[in-house]
């Protein structure tokens, strides 16, 4: 499995109404979105083609809007570098 182009640990999931997991994995990696709780389940993923990323607002709330197979998922993470993340995998050549 190839190193990530993205990651982030310690990031909050939520599932309209309720947080999915506190301390859970965003990962970016072989073309694909994955949501992991802090023991590696997966709660959902996806090819980038298939997911739509935003930040949230207001800004200052720290975090974005993923939309992994027509689900909402907020997640609490640095937002900019993780939709900027998102643009850039879903441009390269997988």
């Amino acid at each position: 499995m190839a190193d990530p182009d993205f990651s982030a640990i310690g990031v909050r999931i939520e599932r309209w109404p309720r947080a999915l997991t506190r301390a859970g994995k965003v990962l970016i990696r072989d073309g694909r979105l994955e949501l992991l709780t802090s023991g590696d389940r997966e709660i959902d993923s996806a090819p980038l083609r298939a997911v739509r990323a935003v930040r949230t607002w207001p800004a200052r709330r720290g975090g974005a809007v993923a939309r992994i197979n027509g689900r909402r998922y907020r997640l609490r993470l640095p937002a900019t570098r993780f939709v900027e993340a998102v643009q850039r995998a879903r441009a390269a050549p997988h």
